[in-house]
């Protein structure tokens, strides 16, 4: 699977190199390249430490040479959507491990993985009837996962709610034979966006099973997301074993607009739906992994990652193409800037976050099997915004030797070290083994605007920014591993 792009040509042979770099680093970073880090910069050189010098080196390359941008652009406009069991999705593992066979990592390898296999199938037809207008189009999204409707479609009366709550105390009278409409805002008074992401996402996870529990025949939601647009945002929903499954819905927020608007004045209204999705058995799928050995602890490992798969309506170009190329761009820095870890480096691209979490559960299964010990996992899987910090689950004392090294992280950059944190692939291992895990924090003001939406493509990505993001990841990893998690710093 040869690369098609441009400016990838040649780029496992590592031919993105100084000519693009500012021409004060160019001489600097050549002697780096070629001599490697410890000759090329010593412990002081024009009154910066050595940690100082290597951090602007790491920074200078990601943003001179802009690589990472250039394969997230590959991997998003040829490879595309990515959803677990598709072929675009085993096209998107046959990438990944050439690309980092390409660059010669010291190893790289496959992981199997049997993942769920759900598709969409025919484009969504959402429209509210019987209204004065005669019909109503709605842009609609089935929510990932959902049964499909009869081959027909269905047409039901509308019941309005705005939490889980409040379905069980309308009841079953109000809702049985009709199609509840989830209509939570997502809450735009907040500062970081994640909150708002958590408090409305339950009517899509939950919001199906807990309308079929009380005689609903369907639903649909106000989609979670922060855009005022008409773009919908799909994502996953988990339904009960208790209860009928029932087929469900996102709006787009100008729809959800116009069907609370259709409802307010004419409460007869009904609403037309027909989803034709499928599911399929289960699918032969990998994660893919590639590492850099330790020189001196080569048994213990430092794993980055970010998940491999999208959902099926964009090219998933911040969710999460960006943690893929961060996770390899770790490596790639290292082996460009001639740093040599101490531990083993491990980029680890997993497959079937998005609706099943699969390939996070087997990767710890293997490596409580195995004996396998890391030291520490990080996860990118916030987009490819700029960096702003980390979240760490770790003890006090890992926690406060993190933000020592808050002040080499350039300005406008990594600015907290919060406690608290880590990744839905990485989160199993932490539970299986316990090993301390960080998620990587950027701006987050955009990020629920495209997030499962189909508005998550490569043109929504700033090349400054995922490279920035990529520096930032790659300066702690380079710190950790040069410092481990407690040892007394040696500067």
């Amino acid at each position: 699977m040869k690369s098609t792009h441009p400016n990838l040509s040649g780029v496992a042979k590592g031919t993105i190199l100084s000519s693009f770099l500012p021409l004060c680093m160019a001489p600097l970073l050549a002697l780096a390249f070629s001599l490697g880090l410890s000759t090329a910069f010593p412990h002081e050189v024009h009154g910066q430490t050595e940690d100082e010098q290597t951090v602007t080196a790491i920074f200078n390359e990601r943003l001179a040479s802009g690589e990472m941008y250039f394969l997230l652009e590959d991997l998003s406009k040829n490879i595309g959507p990515r959803l677990s069991g598709s072929e675009g999705a085993e096209r998107a593992v046959a990438w990944a491990k050439e690309v980092m066979e390409g660059y010669g990592f010291d190893r790289v390898y496959l992981q199997e993985v049997m993942v769920p296999h759900w598709e969409r199938g025919e484009p969504e037809q959402v429209r509210i009837v019987n209204v004065d207008e005669g019909m109503i189009e709605l842009t609609a999204l089935a929510i990932g996962g959902s049964v499909p409707t009869a081959p027909t479609g269905l047409t039901a009366p509308v019941v309005v709610v705005h939490s889980l709550e409040e379905v069980e105390e309308i009841g079953r009278e109000a809702v049985e034979g009709k199609i509840v409409f989830y209509n939570r805002r997502f809450d735009q008074t907040v500062i970081a966006t994640g909150p708002g992401y958590g408090g409305a996402v339950d009517q899509r996870t939950a919001g199906p099973s807990q309308a079929a529990r009380f005689g609903a025949v369907g639903v649909v939601i106000r989609s979670a997301g922060s855009d005022f647009g008409d773009a919908p945002h799909t994502g996953g929903l988990r339904y009960a074993e208790d209860v009928e499954r029932i087929p469900a819905a996102a709006l787009g927020y100008q729809s959800a607009d116009r069907l609370e608007q259709a409802l307010e004045g004419q409460p007869d209204a009904k609403l037309y739906m027909r989803l034709s999705s499928k599911w399929h058995p289960d699918a032969l799928s990998h994660n893919v992994i590639g590492e850099i050995r330790g020189s001196e602890r080569p048994d213990e490992i430092i794993l980055v990652g970010g998940h491999l798969d999208s959902w099926d309506v964009s090219e998933g170009a911040h969710d999460d193409g960006a943690g893929v190329v961060h996770s390899i761009g770790v490596l790639r820095t290292f082996q460009k800037l001639g740093i040599r870890p101490r531990h083993t480096i491990r980029a680890v691209l997993f497959m079937n976050e998005e609706n099943g979490l699969r390939g996070g559960l087997k990767y710890a299964e293997v490596a409580k099997e195995t004996g396998e010990q890391h030291l520490i996992a990080l996860e990118s899987d916030a987009g490819g915004f700029s960096p702003r910090g980390f979240g760490v689950s770790a003890d006090d004392d890992v926690i406060e030797r993190f933000r020592s090294w808050l002040p080499l992280f350039p300005q406008a950059t990594i600015s907290y070290i919060n406690v608290g944190g880590g990744g839905a692939d990485i989160g199993p291992l932490r539970r299986e083994t316990g090993t301390p895990t960080i998620g990587f924090n950027p701006d987050s003001q955009r990020a629920f605007d495209y997030h499962h939406a189909p508005t998550d493509n490569f043109e929504a990505v700033n090349r400054r920014e995922l490279e920035l993001g990529g520096a930032s990841i790659a300066t702690l990893i380079y710190l950790i591993d040069k410092y481990g998690l407690r040892d007394a710093m040696a500067q």
